[in-house]
Order: C-alpha cells, then structure tokens, then sequence
C-alpha cells in the first residue's frame, strides 16, 4: 500500500470513528432527555409515579432481547454493502417517529395509556438498531489494529454524552417536551441516515466479508467474556448510578452535584485513547481484567474517602476504569466474533449493559438502598463485581496466549 493509499484509508477509518462517536452521542442524549420527561408524560396518562421505574426496567428488558437481535441482523446484512445502512436508517425512522409521538399521544389524557405504554415498547426496541449494527463495521471492514481506537472513538460519544446529562437534566426539566422530543429525533435520524454513506466508504477501502460466510456457534470464551460483562455492568451501575450521589453528599451540597456527577466521565473519555494502544498490542481481554481490578480499587478507595479531594480522584480513576473497560469490551466482541458473528457478539455486549442496568433498577424499585441491613451490600458489590470478573477475563486472556504460544510451536516443530 503506498503512503497516499494509506492515508486515505487512515482517513476513512478516522471519519468512521468519529461518526459512530456522534451517533452514540445523539442516541445517548436521547435516552437522557426520554429519562427526564418520563415521569411527567407518565403522569398526563395517569400512570402513578410509583409506576415509572417500572417502565424503565421495561425498556431495560426490551434492550436486552433486541440488542443481540439486531446484532444477529447486522451480521446477515453487512456483506451486502448499502443493506446495512439502508436497514438501520428504516428501523430508526420508526424509533423516531415513536419517539416524537410519546409528548403528543401524552398530551391527550389518560384514555391514551394503552398507546402510550404501545409507542414506548415499539421505541425501545427499534433503538436498538443504532447500538451494534453500526459498529459492525469495525470488525467486518476495518483492518484489525484500527479497531482499537476506532471503539474509543465511537465510546467517546457515550462518555460526553454522561458527562453532560446533569447539565441537561437541569436546563430541561422545567420545558415543554415536544420541541426537545423532536429536535433529538430529527437530529438522530439524520445522524443514522448518514451511515450508509460511511458504509459504502469503509467497504470501498476493505474487502468485505463473504455473503455466504456463515457465523460459527459460540464457545465457552464468548460465553465467558460476556458473563464477565454482565458482572462489569452491573458493578457499574451499582456504584455510579446508586452510590456516587451518596458519597459526594457526604463532603458537599446537593446543588454540587451536577458539576460533580461528571468527573467520572471525565475519567472515561481520557483513559479510552491511551488504553487503545494497550488494546492493540496485548488484546481486549487482558486490557479490561486489568481495568477491572484497577477500578474495583478505585472504588475502595471511594467508599473509604475520608475528604472530597481523595473521593473526586477516586471516581476520576473509577471513570477511567470503566471507559477502558468499555472501549476494549467492544474491541474484544469484534475480535471474538471475527468469524461472522461481529454483530451478535456486540449485540450481546450491549444486551449486557442493559441486563445490568435493568438489575440495578430493580434494586431501587425493591427499595434495598433504603434498607439499613443491605447497605454494605450495594456499597461493596461493585468491587466484588469488578474484581471477580477482572481475574476472570485475566485468567482466560493467559489461557488464550498460552494456547496461541502452544500453537505456534506446534506449527514449528517445537
């Protein structure tokens, strides 16, 4: 390949990443925007308060079936170049047109329920089209030590997107919902057209996966590393969702908050770019159990805090186990599935996150961070799950080298 084949495939590959960035971005910007109007737009169709957390578990429920299916989609549909963006742009204009339609339909009182809760369930789980499918494309077109840091690139949508969501929450909360239900909608959609732009350029620069190239079944490592996933999910969510508020309101005020929340973020959007250059050497695998065992100190060390400087430094470092964690889980799943199976492998990767978040919801929803008997429970589960799932992928990612190692002096007469 010459120097100006390479840059223009290096250009392409950067292009990629930073829409996939956007498209997390904008979609994750939505998902907070649907949070924060939920309980009001519930109670115009006279769902009870008590209610809401319910339908969120159920979006969490729904996300975990259709994000692997879709996963399933794009990996029968990404050797056809133009199939997959063509697919993904159908499927969110439905999700967007839902979406839009849950202030309106609300507005109209209570006889509207039933079609309030119907657009919410066709919503949910036509958004899953823009998680894995489009990160497919890293793994079917994207030559391998590229994917690294295209993953950090498309995660770093997802760290702006909860870094500014405490700022968003406030500036909209006290809003008419439609124009923010429809500007998000129309941005997004607009967003998830492009891809079949960015498609037809990636598969320009590669040589794309045959149509008949038929995905292997699951062994006992993807098995694993999405057990481990799970783990990692729910270790998140327990201690950034349920414990972070609580231990900043230790050492400051409640109005702190917002500039607070994000330091976590902060963390995972600067870790990401560094650790992707662990991940290209050394794989996905050994990269997340170290991030594992490194943030299940961090969070120790935030459950331990005697003063707010050593708690913001703990949930900086906490932050930037996660997005490592997060960014090498994506180039892991791409890996694993390198036979076919990008997208389910991906698929089930998210299909983890919400299984985690829907974990933690029920959690709040039984009331156990009101229980004096199962605080020491929810304030060090998260290390639990993080450090157990660390060794675990450890333990499996020195297998796999030492099985590999076992191979190549097999081939060499050794």
């Amino acid at each position: 390949m010459t120097t100006i084949e390479h840059t223009a495939d290096a250009g392409t590959a950067n292009r990629t990443g930073l829409y996939l960035a956007a498209l997390q971005l904008v979609f994750t910007l939505g998902w907070t925007t649907y949070v924060i109007y939920l309980p009001k737009l519930a109670a115009e169709v006279g769902i009870a308060p008590g209610a809401v957390i319910l339908i969120l578990m159920l979006d969490q429920a729904i996300f975990t079936i259709a994000d692997t299916a879709m996963g399933i989609a794009a990996d029968k549909l990404s050797p056809y170049v133009g199939r997959l963006g063509l697919f993904v742009g159908i499927v969110t204009a439905i999700s967007c047109a839902a979406f839009v339609a849950l202030p309106f339909v609300a507005g109209t009182g209570a006889a509207a329920q039933g079609w309030f809760i119907a657009l919410i369930v066709v919503w949910s789980a036509t958004s899953s089209a823009l998680r894995a499918p489009p990160l497919t494309l890293l793994g079917k077109h994207r030559a391998k030590p590229q994917v690294p840091f295209l993953a950090a690139l498309a995660m770093l949508g997802y760290g702006i997107a909860g870094a500014v969501s405490p700022y968003l929450g406030v500036v909209l909360r006290e809003h008419d919902a439609r124009l923010p239900f429809v500007i998000s909608s129309v941005v997004l959609l607009l967003t998830a057209l492009g891809l079949s732009r960015i498609e037809h350029d990636v598969a320009r620069d590669t040589i794309p996966p045959r149509p008949d190239e038929a995905a292997k079944p699951l062994g006992l490592v993807p098995i694993a590393f999405i057990v481990a996933m799970v783990a990692l999910a729910l270790g998140y969510q327990l201690h950034f969702a349920m414990n972070s508020a609580p231990a900043y309101l230790r050492f400051a005020a409640s109005g702190e908050l917002q500039w607070l929340m994000p330091v976590f973020w902060i963390g995972f959007n600067i870790a990401m770019f560094p650790a992707s250059l662990v991940v290209k050497h050394r794989g996905g695998l050994i990269v997340m159990g170290a991030a594992g065992l490194l943030g299940a100190v961090a969070i120790a060390a935030a459950e331990l805090a005697g003063n707010l400087n050593t708690l913001i430094a703990a949930q900086f470092l906490a932050g930037a186990a996660w997005g490592c964690m997060l960014m090498s889980a994506i180039s892991a799943a791409l890996a694993i599935g390198s036979t076919g199976a990008e997208g389910r492998v991906t698929g089930l990767v998210f299909s983890a996150l919400a299984l985690g978040t829907f974990a933690r919801m029920a959690a709040v929803a039984g009331g156990l961070q009101k229980m004096p008997e199962y605080a020491p429970l929810l304030h060090w589960a998260p290390v639990a799950c993080w450090s157990v799932a660390g060794a675990g992928l450890l333990v499996i990612a020195a297998a796999r080298l030492q099985g590999g190692g076992a191979q190549i002096k097999a081939s060499a007469g050794g």
